[in-house]
């Protein structure tokens, strides 16, 4: 399978896990859900890298490549889920879906600062339609404000910081699969040091089943984009990914009900514009 399809196949299973993962942050606790969320998908993934990989590689492989895999993983798993589940914990997965698409944007504004990769004209210009984008998205719904974004917006920040910390450590000679698993452990113990025992006693159990499902989905969603990442064009993976805004917004509607998650016209077009923003920001930049 080449890079674009693991990527494909990224946004389908991140698509197909923003969906299920909001009926169980509904109901318990944003930070027990997203430490429950990176123990579930630990305990998948390093059963499939026993089963699978060769672990000679980490005694050779040296201190830095296992120090970016870790780096990673506290940028994207522990900071950016924790911002996704309380993102989808105060707007709804419909709306949060949509704001994680603004990785890109930020991505650029990191070259620029620690690059000095100043945008061009027409990259400025795509900007302006996605940060439109992300402003009608943000604005939708009742009693919606511009700073509900927040949590979705910081939530796309730290995963355009991740990739960065990804590739070194897939240059360090480590297979994608020993690396989000040594990614996954980190997170798992500094989450488990915030997280009381007796706050996952109080999880119901029909929301633990939902949260156990949507762990295993997004560690295959997050063990494929790393696979991505390892073959293919960064821009062509986080373009690839972007298959999972419609899947969410069909799918949370029917799963959640049309109450908790309301997607309007407006949600829809707002979508629409940070969609094709992104993907043109990656075509241009």
């Amino acid at each position: 399978m080449t890079g674009a399809l693991w990527a494909a196949a990224s946004g389908i299973g991140f698509g197909l896990f923003q969906s299920i993962n909001r009926l169980a942050v509904r109901d318990m606790d944003a930070y027990v859900s997203t430490f429950l969320q990176v123990a579930v998908a630990f305990v998948v993934l390093c059963a499939i890298a026993l089963a699978t990989e060769d672990l000679q590689p980490l005694a050779h492989s040296g201190a830095w490549p296992l120090v970016a895999f870790a780096g990673a993983g506290l940028v994207h798993f522990l900071a950016g889920w924790t911002f996704l589940n309380l993102s989808q914990k105060r707007i709804g997965a419909a709306r949060t879906s949509p704001l994680l698409t603004v990785t890109p944007v930020f991505g650029l504004a990191l070259a620029a600062v620690a690059f000095g990769e100043l945008p061009s004209a027409a990259a400025l210009l795509v900007v302006a339609v996605i940060v439109v984008g992300a402003f009608v998205v943000s604005s939708s719904g009742p009693a919606a404000r511009p700073s509900d974004a927040r949590f979705g917006l910081a939530c796309a920040l730290m995963w355009a910081l991740s990739p960065l910390l990804t590739i070194e450590g897939l240059d360090g000679g480590l297979s994608p699969l020993l690396g989000v698993t040594i990614g996954m452990l980190a997170s798992v113990a500094a989450y488990a040091v915030f997280v009381p025992t007796r706050s996952l006693v109080r999880v119901p159990r029909r929301s633990l089943w939902v949260k156990l499902l949507a762990g295993v989905l997004v560690a295959f969603a997050t063990w494929s984009r790393w696979i991505a990442l390892d073959d293919a064009e960064v821009g062509v993976v986080l373009a690839l990914n972007l298959v999972s805004v419609p899947i969410v917004l069909f799918l949370a509607p029917l799963l959640s009900g049309r109450a908790l998650e309301v997607v309007t016209m407006r949600v829809w077009a707002g979508a629409a514009l940070v969609v094709a923003g992104s993907l043109a920001l990656i075509a241009v930049a």
